[in-house]
This record gives structure tokens, C-alpha cells and sequence, in this order.
């Protein structure tokens, strides 16, 4: 049996987040990682499209947690503990410097994610910390008097005095916290792109519409931001993050539901006038060839056809009907949504252990004494870009600091 000082399940950003720090906060700490794979920091290696999305460029608390679905309300009081730009510190002192780009996403400047996973490789090694890779855990017991924990894995029996979980979204593990009396809110998927077979979208894979908003028909789920239309539907922030924030309400209806997009954001009466305004200055011009308001050529040319306008009408052909549908495709398009797929490899989840039973001071169990949870595990979950790697990044550090002190 091989005992340690602190057993931490699972080498994703959290574990080594939190392992780390730990060394570096108590040295005199023996300090073991398990991973269940041959090795660790896979979706670190995949993410932001193998790039990293490290963090995001948001820099108060409480701006920070509403892009989280769930966590919004117990993230605020750890992320005063340590934050955006205290990642970016962290990263900094150890040779990593990162960049904001436009959309407030921060990465690595290299643009690679194996500088950030050379980064803890190193501090792990310099740290003295023991890694080890597929040790699948099968097994974990708490000792009398909440004195420890016994860890089984097919080849080894670990002793820990402290015990951090940092498994991720993995619906095995919850099964074993369940055994150890925690409550886990059933995981459904939260960041996914949406499915949709509809004319007006077919044969422009790639087309993006800046800025538009996009509202979930019978419910109060609203997002703005840009739209991309995929091979199979809609795509890009305006989408993912109705996905994350109506991950359970869209699950119930199975992925079967209508959204309505404004694609200029305007009202169909302030759309009336401008298309009425244009209908005098570009009257000699065909409709179908003269994209305006600020959208792609070929989406613009799709709804053109979708208000039974000809791709010959001239702008003064037009009648007050047709009129009267262009503005309702440009402001008020419905689509049906019939699935959905996965976004890139980064499959996030809403589920995990119940928030209710931690203790958001330290990340410690509020069942068991010496039993932290960081990252994906617990049921917090983010909106694309560098937000749950954030939660990662903050529950490792108030771990390893509950555990130093």
C-alpha cells in the first residue's frame, strides 16, 4: 500500500492545477496524481482547436460568472480569491505569456497547447510530484472517523490523509461519489451546435452573420452574437451559448424545438422603412444581386428567394407583400431545429456533484471532511471560450490553498 499526504483523481487542468499549487504552497506535502489514461491533460491538448483558450479576458467577478449556466451564484466569492488576472500571473512567472485576441479569448502566445502542458509537466517534475498514468480507480473508502481515504486501482491500494476529485465529466466516477453518499444532478450535454434542415441555410456551409440575436420559441432562452451556418445547421457563440444555458430545457423537449433568429437586430417596422427607402434608391437594381445591411452575399441571396422575391425582380417591382416578407425573413426568420451534434471535440456537460454539498470557501465535501472536488466533476458548467478552463484554474487554487494551510 503506498501512502501519500494528498491523492488527486484525475490529470486534467484541475488535478495538475491543484497539484502544483499545492507543492508550491506546502513542499513538505507528498503529492500523487492518478490518471486514468496513458496520459493527462488531453482535452488541455484539444482545446481552442489544439490553440489552449487558457482564460478569458474578463476581469470582474461578478461580470465573470454570469457566463456560467450553472456556478454563476457560488463561482463569485472564488473568484475573488483568484481570477482572470491572477491566471495570467500564474502563467507569466512560469515563462508562459499569453495574448487577448479579439473576442476577449486568451491563449498561449505560441498558439500551441503544449506549451501549457510542457508548463506543468515541468512544475510537476521540479515539484517532486508523482504522476501516474493508467490507474483506473475502482474504488474508494473512507476510513473510520473520516480519518483518510483508501483508494483502490486495478494494480495498486493508495492512503491519503487529503483526497481531491478532479475527474472531469466522467458518468463512472459520479457513480463511485454516489457510493460516498454525494448527490450528482444527472449530466446533459451543454455546448452543442444545432441541427437544421431548412432552405434557406442549404449550400452555404461557412456563410457568417456577424451579429444577430437568436430567441428559443415558448421560452425566455435569448443570445446575441455571431451565427455561423455549418453543413448540418448553426454554429458560433449566438448558438453555443443558448446551448449551454438551455442544456436542460432543450434536453426535455429532445432537441426538438424552433428558434427565431433577428439577423440585423432591428424591428420588422424599422426593416420596412429602410427596405422601402432602398426599394426607391436601387429601383433599376435586381434584389436577388444587391446584398445590404451589413449581410453576407449568399445568406442574403437565400432569403431573397425565401420571400418569393425572382432572382430578376428589380427593386421597384417590388409589391408591399414581398416587402413585407423580406423584412420578416431579415428580423423574425423561424427554423426548425431537429438535433443536435457535438462542438468540435470539446464536450462539455451540465452535471456533476450537487453545488449544495460543497463548501465553496475551500471546495472541501460538506460530507466528508478532507474530500475536495475541482473542475467539470462538480455541476458547473461554462459557455465557450476559456470559461470552464477558468473554473479549473480557480477550484485548483482554492484547493491546494484549503490543503496547504
Amino acid at each position: 500500500m503506498k501512502q501519500q499526504d494528498v491523492l488527486i483523481i484525475g490529470g486534467g487542468a484541475a488535478g495538475f492545477f491543484a497539484a502544483i499549487n499545492i507543492a508550491e504552497q506546502n513542499p513538505q506535502l507528498s503529492i500523487t496524481i492518478l490518471e486514468k489514461a496513458k496520459e493527462g491533460l488531453q482535452k488541455v491538448k484539444i482545446s481552442g482547436g489544439g490553440r489552449c483558450n487558457v482564460t478569458h479576458a474578463e476581469f470582474m467577478p461578478s461580470e465573470l460568472t454570469q457566463n456560467y449556466p450553472r456556478g454563476e451564484k457560488e463561482l463569485l466569492g472564488p473568484f475573488h480569491q483568484f481570477m482572470t488576472g491572477d491566471t495570467i500571473e500564474w502563467f507569466e512567472k512560469r515563462g508562459v505569456e499569453l495574448k487577448i485576441e479579439e473576442d476577449g479569448r486568451m491563449f498561449p502566445v505560441s498558439n500551441s497547447s503544449q506549451t501549457i502542458i510542457d508548463c506543468f509537466l515541468n512544475e510537476t517534475k521540479a515539484r517532486g510530484i508523482n504522476v501516474q498514468y493508467s490507474q483506473n480507480v475502482s474504488n474508494i473508502e473512507v476510513k473510520d472517523g473520516d480519518t483518510g481515504f483508501l483508494i483502490s486501482t486495478k494494480n495498486e491500494t493508495y492512503q491519503c490523509e487529503k483526497l481531491v476529485i478532479a475527474t472531469g465529466s466522467s458518468v463512472k466516477f459520479w457513480k463511485l461519489l454516489e457510493g460516498l453518499g454525494h448527490s450528482v444532478v444527472q449530466p446533459v450535454p451543454s455546448l452543442f451546435t444545432f441541427d437544421i434542415q431548412d432552405k434557406r441555410i442549404q449550400d452555404i456551409p461557412g456563410v457568417v452573420a456577424l451579429d444577430v440575436s437568436v430567441s428559443v420559441l415558448d421560452t425566455d432562452l435569448y443570445s446575441e452574437g455571431p451565427l455561423l451556418i455549418t453543413h448540418v445547421g448553426m454554429s458560433a457563440p449566438a448558438i453555443l451559448k443558448l446551448s449551454a444555458f438551455g442544456a436542460l430545457e432543450l434536453a426535455k423537449r429532445d432537441y426538438k424545438f424552433q428558434i427565431e433568429i433577428n439577423f440585423i437586430k432591428q424591428t420588422p417596422e424599422d426593416c420596412l422603412v429602410q427596405l422601402k427607402e432602398l426599394k426607391q434608391q436601387l429601383a433599376k437594381k435586381t434584389v436577388y444581386k444587391s446584398a445590404q445591411l451589413e449581410l453576407p452575399k449568399r445568406l442574403w441571396r437565400k432569403l431573397v428567394l425565401a420571400s418569393e422575391i425572382s432572382e430578376t425582380d428589380r427593386w421597384a417591382d417590388l409589391n408591399k407583400q414581398q416587402l413585407d416578407d423580406l423584412a420578416n425573413q431579415l428580423t423574425k426568420a423561424v427554423f426548425q431545429v431537429t438535433g443536435k451534434s457535438t462542438f468540435k471535440d470539446e464536450f462539455v456537460t451540465a452535471g456533476g456533484v450537487d453545488l449544495k454539498e460543497i463548501n465553496f470557501k475551500t471546495f472541501e465535501s460538506r460530507i466528508h471532511k478532507n474530500l475536495y472536488f475541482a473542475g467539470e466533476v462538480l455541476n458547473i458548467d461554462a459557455v465557450t471560450g476559456g470559461f470552464n478552463f477558468q473554473n479549473a484554474w480557480t477550484g485548483g487554487f482554492v484547493v491546494a490553498k484549503s490543503i496547504s494551510n
